[in-house]
């Protein structure tokens, strides 16, 4: 667990934003290492990470092994409830339909993430679920945290996985 306090230098939001990411992107380069879709996470309560994770599908022959779902069991875990109202998810790559769907659903705060995602994103490129006001519950929204830092890794991770040998 990790705690940020004024004395660690991290007094503005900007900041926090920026060390939060950095965290979600040690999880996707985890991911990156076991030849895993370079996407990573971590929720903030309070001020301290109560989950980390990153993608796991191959791993786990499990569609629905993408970090933002493990991390959001891993939080509800560590809350010992469903509802992570006052937390904080990071995310290297924007949400897909499923794991926006799961933030609502989970009450999660507020979404910040890195790298927009043009071909599956459902917090602002193909469509804005974690927003829409016909849901009980919307989140609030910080796009573009490091978001080159998050772009590369994932560019990086398609050459290399996408070459014609």
């Amino acid at each position: 667990m990790i705690v940020l306090n004024k004395a660690m230098g991290m007094e503005s939001a900007s900041s926090n934003h920026e060390y939060f990411m950095r965290q979600a992107i040690k999880e996707a380069e985890k991911a990156a290492d076991i030849n895993e879709v370079p996407v990573g996470a971590v929720i903030v309560y309070d001020n301290r990470i109560i989950a980390r994770a990153h993608n796991q599908r191959e791993m786990l022959k499990d569609p629905t092994a993408h970090a933002e779902m493990i991390a959001i069991t891993q939080g509800a875990e560590y809350l010992q409830n469903w509802r992570l109202t006052g937390s904080t998810i990071y995310v290297t790559l924007e949400p897909c339909v499923m794991c926006a769907g799961a933030l609502v659903q989970s009450r999660i705060d507020k979404l910040v993430y890195g790298a927009v995602d043009k071909k599956a994103g459902a917090c602002v490129s193909v469509m804005n679920l974690v927003q829409n006001t016909k849901l009980n519950h919307r989140l609030e929204v910080i796009p573009d945290i490091l978001a080159d830092e998050c772009r590369d890794i994932l560019k990086r991770f398609f050459l290399e996985n996408c070459r014609i040998k």
